[in-house]
């Protein structure tokens, strides 16, 4: 086992990637009772790299509590932009935003995005 080797090596988390608006625009009409968690990331930005990380390191739920949805900033812009349109949410990166029932329940960009706050806040809603 070298210095960087890692014996925790974690399951990647089950994302479902958003590529369209009309993917989009379908999710977000047909939310039911099951929250669903958007996060928007920039692949080529240190920053969303680092609380990325940190979150599918802290997140223990999977896709029990809500679906986990993933947007490529750099690849889809266009998505990332309706996300504003729709939810009413300012276009941050990164950003993590849960809805349900149409709702929003939890809002968080940067460093303030919390996986153990996001999983907590399920529990009451």
């Amino acid at each position: 086992m070298g210095l960087f080797s890692s014996s925790n090596k974690r399951e990647a988390l089950p994302w479902k990637y958003i590529t369209s608006v009309d993917q989009l625009s379908e999710l977000l009409n047909s939310i039911r009772e099951k929250p669903l968690l958007l996060f928007k990331h920039s692949t080529r930005c240190g920053i969303s790299s680092m609380v990325l990380n940190s979150f599918e390191n802290e997140w223990s739920s999977g896709d029990e509590k809500c679906d986990l949805y993933f947007i490529d900033l750099l690849s889809h812009r266009d998505v990332s932009n309706e996300v504003a349109v729709l939810t009413g949410v300012v276009h941050q990166s990164p950003q993590a935003i849960v809805i349900k029932r149409k709702e929003i329940i939890y809002s968080a960009t940067h460093s303030s995005i919390d996986a153990h706050a996001i999983e907590s806040t399920l529990k009451k809603a």
